[in-house]
């Protein structure tokens, strides 16, 4: 019988390399119980839901034209709601990424003159032509007559307290928490610190609207930010929620009376979620919401992996294999441009989809900066199935997410590193 050694000469992978890597994933199968134990419950989870709310083949069909009556939309959005314990939620094909979702979200509840607050610091980077923050062609939320502040994280990369109450003095009306790094050099902000900056924000202000940006953040523990407190949230279908099945989409979550409003933003106002077709999708969106916990903790042990091997050959990364989790975004600090486009190339060639194309760097909609993305992917863009992206900025970090199974996300890792040794990095 052929071992997995010859096929991962096969492959073209030096035997020596995937030694190392085996060798760090020993030293780290202690951290894999709990992220398993995380993942049981969320499958629990994930299966109450669907039962409770009797899904049946019947949702599978779909409708023509304005989408009146779609018990198929209607069956996603009452299983998402019940996931992630809110009022009411949007989960539609017709929203196209996760910037779409946040776009939604913070333009349908905010109007002329209220403030928003982000306490997370600079957004990612595709939101701040929404915000304001660069030129937007007369349509961001600042140029309607919105006002933004915003609160760095603190040196440790937890929320600033202090700052954050001497702020809430002005009671703004919207409260902004991204919870994953996004393209920054931080971790991922844990469901026990959202609760409690949460709490500080109520206290201070009941009626202030927190949202948070949960992209990349699902299925990584037992409770979602909506569980301590979050009053909207929105995601996107091709990153963890969609289980790498979903072919496309975007969910918003919360208190019913925010949803009504976002939803009006997402069609027009008196239409709101009554119409809008799911375009024959909603098996894949039910189907890949089942296996997203399970896929969900293959990225995060691939990811962990993948720290523990650059952390061991000298690299800088964030956050580091030890570390506690809310994203499945891994960092690595390569220090030149060449390294990020020789390790994003390693993990193109690691992938089941185009692994014979060669990425370069490119000006990317919405990006202040080159960025080259490693994808070969199913679904185009999927991140939550093997990937790796970068800026082309100093210090030149690569991004590395997914992986549809562990295996797989471990492949990754073998082929980046294997890439950059074979180039004489």
């Amino acid at each position: 019988m052929i071992s997995k050694y010859d096929f991962y000469e096969t492959l073209g992978v030096s035997l020596d390399v995937v030694s190392t890597v085996e060798r760090c994933e020993k030293k780290i199968q202690n951290q894999f119980k709990k992220i398993e134990d995380i993942a049981e419950y969320n499958q629990l989870k994930v299966l109450h839901a669907m039962q409770i709310n009797r899904i049946s083949d019947i949702h599978f069909n779909w409708n023509t034209g304005y989408g009146y009556d779609d018990i198929g939309r209607d069956g996603v959005e009452n299983v998402y709601k019940t996931v992630f314990n809110t009022e009411d939620a949007i989960v539609r094909p017709i929203i196209v990424s996760g910037t779409h979702a946040l776009t939604l979200m913070l333009s349908g509840t905010l109007r002329p003159g209220q403030s928003l607050l982000s306490i997370t610091g600079r957004p990612y980077d595709t939101l701040e032509k929404v915000i304001g923050l660069s030129p937007s062609k007369g349509l961001s939320l600042m140029d309607i007559g919105v006002l933004y502040d915003e609160i760095p994280l603190d040196p440790e990369g937890g929320f600033a307290i202090e700052d954050i109450k001497t702020a809430m003095v002005k009671k703004p009306d919207v409260v902004y928490i991204q919870r994953s790094a996004g393209y920054s050099w931080r971790r991922g902000l844990t469901i026990e610190e959202i609760g409690t900056v949460i709490e500080v924000v109520k206290g201070a202000n009941p009626r202030t609207i927190i949202m948070v940006d949960n992209c990349y953040g699902e299925f990584l523990d037992y409770l979602e930010p909506t569980d301590v407190g979050a009053d909207l949230m929105a995601g996107s279908l091709i990153k963890n929620p969609g289980g790498g099945l979903a072919l496309s989409g975007g969910y918003i979550v919360g208190k019913a009376d925010l949803i009504e409003a976002v939803a009006d933003r997402m069609t027009s106002p008196g239409i709101g979620k009554e119409c809008g077709l799911t375009f024959g999708q909603t098996r894949t969106i039910l189907q890949g919401f089942f296996l997203a916990p399970k896929v969900v903790s293959g990225a995060l042990k691939g990811a962990i992996l993948c720290a523990k091997v650059f952390e061991d050959l000298g690299y800088h990364v964030n956050p580091k294999s030890s570390e506690t989790r809310s994203d499945i975004i891994q960092a690595i600090e390569l220090k030149s441009a060449e390294k990020v486009i020789a390790f994003c190339r390693g993990i193109q060639s690691a992938s089941p989809v185009d692994s014979f194309v060669s990425p370069e760097p490119w000006a990317m909609p919405g990006y202040s900066s080159d960025v080259i993305m490693a994808a070969g992917a199913f679904v185009q863009g999927s991140s939550i199935e093997l990937s790796a992206d970068a800026p082309i900025r100093e210090p030149y970090i690569a991004y590395f997410q997914g992986g549809l199974t562990y295996e797989h996300s471990k492949f990754g890792v073998i082929k980046a590193l294997d890439r950059l040794k074979k180039e004489g990095f």
